[in-house]
């Protein structure tokens, strides 16, 4: 019996454009689990999907409370990691950009260009205004615009791996850097300790490799038949894709809906 239900959002729960369909959110008020969103996204992000419960947002650095609106756990990098990191991958990673997450915003130096309109962000001057100004960091940001996201998460992780977690969701040339030992699944795994539900108590959903985590560790894991292709390789089980409300037809299954 599933007590949990753990997924991301982008290209696993949401439609294109950010959608949470009429049918899976009937799915999710319908189970009889609690539903814990596993996201890169940060909290201002979420807060707009008229979810209840929890959310675990900016890849495992803060838990939200959906309901109260408010956020219940930080985990933040030092300041001095920061900058260590930026200068660490500004030397292996040509025309990089760096950005930050402060849990409140995105600030970025010029040369980070990773964002569209639909993704508000404050650009600075200067790469040490973005460090003077943010007064916490809960997730690092880096692009290039000629790099392929895999092999740009295999030259980072060599560079500063032992400084912090690095993956990506599938963002052309984008990089999201977390605090060490940080990921969705260390969080997840806090989050059901605290309320006594065990891994095979999981059923979780998710379509690129920042998810892989959640996936190995979940007693159940679905990737999306949109996934990228290291996560469709690590399940066994596969859903519809996310333009087919894969996770919603998943659910209606698993709890006979």
């Amino acid at each position: 019996m599933f007590r949990l239900i753990a997924t991301d959002l982008d290209g696993t729960l949401l439609q294109p454009g950010g959608v949470l369909s009429d049918r899976t959110r009937a799915t999710l008020d319908a189970v009889d689990a609690d539903v814990v969103v596993v996201t890169a996204r940060p909290p201002r992000f979420v807060q707009d999907l008229a979810l209840s419960g929890t959310a675990i947002c900016s890849n495992g650095a803060m838990i939200y409370d959906l309901t109260a609106g408010e956020v219940t756990h930080a985990r933040t990098l030092p300041l001095d990691v920061v900058r260590k990191v930026c200068e660490a991958l500004a030397e292996v990673i040509p025309n990089v950009g760096m950005a930050v997450e402060t849990g409140l915003e995105v600030l970025c130096e010029p040369a980070f260009r990773g964002f569209g309109p639909s993704n508000p962000h404050r650009t600075l001057e200067l790469l040490d205004h973005v460090l003077d100004e943010a007064h916490q960091v809960v997730q690092m940001l880096a692009w290039a615009p000629d790099s392929e996201a895999d092999h740009m998460m295999e030259i980072a992780r060599e560079a500063v791996g032992q400084h912090v977690s690095v993956t990506h969701s599938g963002g052309l040339g984008l990089l999201e850097i977390s605090p060490p030992g940080i990921s969705k699944a260390v969080t997840l795994e806090s989050l059901c300790a605290a309320r006594g539900i065990a891994k095979e108590e999981v059923v979780a959903f998710g379509d690129m490799p920042n998810d892989l985590s959640v996936l190995g560790w979940a007693g159940t894991a679905y990737a999306m038949g949109n996934a990228h292709p290291l996560v469709k390789q690590a399940c066994v089980n596969h859903a519809p894709p996310n333009t087919e409300d894969g996770v919603a037809q998943v659910l209606e299954n698993l709890f006979r809906l």
